[in-house]
């Protein structure tokens, strides 16, 4: 009963605070012409108070050498609705998501993505999909970081999923390098099916940048096994072995002591 109280509260806050910062930013667009400005609100105020509200604690190991003035294109595991508040949090670059066209007319969050350049993209229709990831290179070539959830969908066990091509399409076509990023327990913090959030640690761990030059210049199929196998082994690492991966499927969760 505590926990259903405390979770409506945090909607309360969720859509609150996501409808202020979304207006700053959008107002902040239209009138500097801005994008940038308007896309670090999102990591600098929008994502820290969501991660407060939740009652999560982030922990990030060490980042490898990464050169944060060029782009890339980061590749991360989906878990929970979190991920998307913690890649803002930790990675120290703006970020443009890869999502579905249809959230381009939904109020607010809609305006905001179109506002801020994100990528759309048509699920289901093959042809188009690809057309607009190849379109988005050259925004990528001229200085844009894009996040991308390669299995399309949340994992509701916490196992990887197979990944979707799009992103190394993107990043082969862009000619930047591909950086696997590893979230473990998002999705004990946030189950999937309903709003419930419980308290927790979530765990993120940024891989060495994957070229996409050179042996593996144009090459799709070695790239994502790669980029697989990276993030897996991340996970992995990143899971205290008394968690049950499939506990967020149950609804379950555990609090990891810090």
């Amino acid at each position: 009963m505590l926990f259903r109280l405390l979770n409506v509260l945090q909607a309360v806050f969720l859509a609150g605070w996501s409808a202020l910062w979304i207006t700053v930013a959008l107002v902040t667009a239209l009138v500097t012409r801005d994008q940038e400005t308007a896309l670090s609100m999102a990591r600098r105020f929008w994502a820290p108070g969501l991660r407060w509200a939740a009652g999560a604690q982030v922990v990030v190991e060490p980042f490898p050498n990464i050169d944060w003035t060029r782009p890339h294109v980061f590749v991360m595991n989906h878990q929970s609705s979190l991920d998307i508040v913690v890649a803002f949090m930790i990675l120290p670059v703006n970020l443009r998501f890869v999502a579905k066209h249809v959230l381009k007319y939904v109020p607010f969050l809609g305006w905001y993505m179109w506002a801020t350049g994100m990528i759309f993209v048509h699920r289901g229709k093959r042809g188009a999909s690809m057309g607009s990831l190849r379109d988005a290179g050259a925004r990528v070539r001229g200085g844009a970081n894009v996040l991308v959830f390669p299995e399309g969908t949340r994992s509701r066990d916490g196992q990887l999923l197979p990944f979707k091509k799009g992103a190394f399409v993107l990043a082969t076509t862009a000619g930047v390098p591909v950086v696997p990023v590893a979230v473990e327990g998002s999705g004990r913090c946030m189950p999937a099916g309903g709003f419930r959030v419980r308290p927790g640690v979530i765990r993120v761990k940024v891989g060495e940048p994957i070229p996409t030059t050179g042996p593996l210049k144009g090459e799709i199929d070695p790239l994502v096994r790669q980029t697989h196998e990276a993030i897996a082994g991340m996970v992995a690492s990143l899971r205290p072995p008394e968690i049950d991966p499939g506990a967020a499927s149950r609804g379950g969760w555990h609090e990891i002591a810090s």
